[in-house]
């Protein structure tokens, strides 16, 4: 890490030298003028004249051509200096000058003739200031590396896309932030029955996140060991409860549905625990998968019951968080008959092609997770 001197005057170089090296700073680097300044860090057209790794600049105030405030906005406007501190060190006791010296970025200034205990606190002052910036940095940095971790884990366990002789699944999913409270999974039972999970866990980012990776860890072996759908909901609500803690005045809970469709039978069996109902088209005809139950963990004990549905030919299914109707329209209530107009002329759209039909496209911040599962028969 280096230290650079920027003054047009080589004495007053040397004096901030000698000044520095008494007090052990070995790597110090010399420029007389801006422009000598740019080359150096690469600044402009032209590549660094040396591998700077640059730790402080100071910095004359008055220099021909480009003066020292110009020459600090154009360094910190540049990314990989942003954080540089600048110290001026001046004969110029203006104070204005000097407030617009700070306004351009500088951090600290010094007056000469230099005082060296005060040019050497000052210098002390600003080095322990970046390495504070660098601390955050790295932290960050690393919090942006586990998060992208994360993330890619949480993908991992989202179910892919199912198109085989009796069904076609897709989802779309869109998260709110870098994790998602968000989740769904389907397997294929046996050969005539498929099993579709959607659950929307209640907030969203790291702790919902956390919570919604300990469900999904469980959820495959409950719902294999489990053939009644109402008792998958009970056994899921159990874990829920084991993460209620006394002291808490938060609990975490879910909102599900989970459906099993036959395609021999011609049958869906759901239970929608407080989650947006569902909408089918059974050959051709609207159904809404409607809540019958309570959300999953707000309670010690559910009562759950399912609902059973029936078609002839064909069926498809949407299934979606409360994270699209929120985007359709800012928060306001959707009613069912829009979605099942919507759906209805577009339901033929691949699941991301759908919610982006959807969606408004005046760039809102999208303030939950969204998702959306589609499920056609053939």
């Amino acid at each position: 890490m280096s230290i650079i001197i920027v003054d047009d005057n080589t004495t007053n170089q040397l004096i901030v030298q000698t000044i520095l090296n008494k007090a052990g700073y070995r790597n110090l680097l010399t420029a007389s003028s801006a422009v000598e300044l740019y080359d150096m860090l690469g600044i402009g057209d032209s590549a660094p004249s040396s591998d700077t790794d640059v730790e402080l600049i100071l910095m004359d105030l008055m220099m021909p051509d480009i003066d020292g405030i110009e020459a600090c906005k154009t360094v910190l406007q540049d990314q990989r200096y942003k954080d540089i501190p600048v110290i001026f060190v001046t004969a110029v006791g203006d104070s204005n000058k000097m407030a617009e010296a700070l306004d351009a970025g500088a951090s600290d200034y010094v007056m000469k003739p230099i005082n060296r205990m005060e040019l050497l606190a000052r210098i002390r002052s600003a080095l322990r200031l970046k390495q504070e910036i660098d601390r955050h940095k790295e932290r960050d940095e690393n919090m942006r590396y586990n998060l992208e971790l994360a993330k890619q884990v949480q993908l991992s366990v989202l179910s892919t896309a199912i198109d085989d002789e009796n069904i076609r699944i897709n989802a779309a999913y869109q998260p709110s932030s870098e994790l998602a409270g968000d989740f769904y999974n389907w397997y294929r039972i046996d050969k005539h029955r498929y099993g579709i999970i959607l659950l929307d866990m209640m907030g969203h980012g790291i702790s919902s996140s956390l919570v919604c990776m300990y469900i999904s860890s469980v959820l495959r072996d409950t719902i294999t060991r489990i053939s009644d759908m109402e008792q998958v909901m009970h056994e899921l609500n159990r874990y829920m409860n084991q993460l209620h803690m006394q002291d808490e005045l938060m609990n975490y809970y879910f909102t599900a549905i989970y459906l099993v469709l036959d395609v021999e039978e011609k049958t869906i069996e759901y239970v929608n625990a407080g989650h947006p109902p569902g909408i089918a088209f059974l050959d051709g005809k609207p159904a809404l998968l409607e809540p019958c139950c309570s959300a999953i963990g707000l309670f010690n004990k559910l009562k759950v019951s399912k609902g059973k549905l029936y078609y002839e030919q064909d069926a498809a299914i949407t299934l979606y968080t409360d994270g699209l109707t929120d985007g359709m329209a800012n928060g306001q209530e959707i009613s069912s008959l829009t979605l099942i107009d919507l759906m209805r002329n577009e339901q033929q759209l691949e699941p991301s092609d759908l919610v982006a039909s959807i969606l408004p496209t005046n760039n809102c911040i999208q303030k939950d997770d969204i998702c959306l599962v589609t499920l056609h028969t053939k």
